[in-house]
């Protein structure tokens, strides 16, 4: 399941990448529109406000500069390249999709950054480096693809240096309980989001941290930023309704044009209050 699963993941993003980054930029996550989510901002503000509101939010770095970073998921390089810059450290991003890695290469050379960031195909279940390797490990919405959440939270505590920051932000389902399980509608939903986009199954914020709290990790922080990124994917329908969008749908294939037609499943997934957006900050 686990090889299926990585190789369709991987040739969503093949397909899609350079549409995304034509269309929407070079950032593949959601954006921030303020905590109660009604800020007016350009898609591209709000994605980077989301980056620096997450960092304000998961402590204080202005004395504790991270210097090595790993960036989970790593995209064509948006986060890696912006963490660079702001705190002139050595940023390693990972991805599944060759076609990802080698455009977010491209995109270092051209901002200067290349002797500050390198960019490798690799499987986060498996990360490629030594215990204790980076004092800050970023994870901007990679999670729900994970087919092992436990596994993919211990190899990134396993990489960390002592001391090092876990930041993880990811999609997940509402809580639950034995009295409040989900429906069968609710799940007849998530697994629609899961065929779209690549997802092997969601989690709630809860069992994420456990999950942590399990894996060694001390000093958690927790939040639940929903409402804050729910406008973000009216913003993008709003965004692939225009004749350029509609041309690179068709060029980047069925899958590609199958994910833009359900974008409206995450929208009304958010107003439902089935999908919810987690953060969560720990130290090793």
């Amino acid at each position: 399941m686990s090889d299926r699963l990585y190789q369709q993941i991987q040739e969503f993003y093949d397909a899609s990448s350079n549409l995304w980054e034509g269309i929407w930029g070079e950032h593949m996550h959601h954006g921030y529109y303020g905590k109660d989510g009604t800020l007016k901002l350009d898609r591209r503000q709000a994605q980077i406000d989301l980056i620096e509101e997450v960092l304000k939010w998961s402590g204080d770095f202005t004395t504790n500069r991270p210097q090595d970073i790993l960036d989970v998921g790593c995209g064509i390089g948006g986060s890696s390249l912006y963490l660079a810059e702001k705190f002139g450290a050595r940023v390693t991003g990972i991805t599944l999709s060759p076609v990802q890695a080698n455009r977010a290469k491209e995109r270092a050379r051209a901002a200067g950054l290349q002797a500050k960031t390198d960019f490798q195909v690799a499987n986060a279940l498996n990360i490629p480096f030594p215990d204790n390797s980076f004092d800050l490990v970023w994870s901007l919405e990679s999670g729900e693809h994970m087919p092992d959440k436990v596994k993919f939270l211990q190899e990134c505590h396993r990489v960390l240096k002592p001391g090092g920051k876990l930041i993880f932000v990811t999609w997940c389902h509402r809580p639950t309980t034995p009295e409040t399980p989900l429906t069968a509608a609710e799940h007849k939903h998530l697994q629609d989001i899961y065929r779209v986009y690549c997802l092997p199954y969601v989690i709630s914020l809860p069992e994420y941290v456990e999950i942590v709290e399990q894996g060694g990790f001390k000093d958690l922080r927790v939040d639940d930023w929903s409402t804050a990124v729910a406008p973000f994917w009216d913003v993008v329908i709003d965004s692939a309704i225009t004749p350029q969008a509609i041309f690179g749908l068709f060029q980047a294939g069925w899958k590609t044009i199958e994910a833009a037609m359900s974008l409206k499943l995450m929208s009304d997934g958010y107003r439902s209050g089935l999908v919810r957006f987690g953060l969560i900050a720990a130290t090793k």
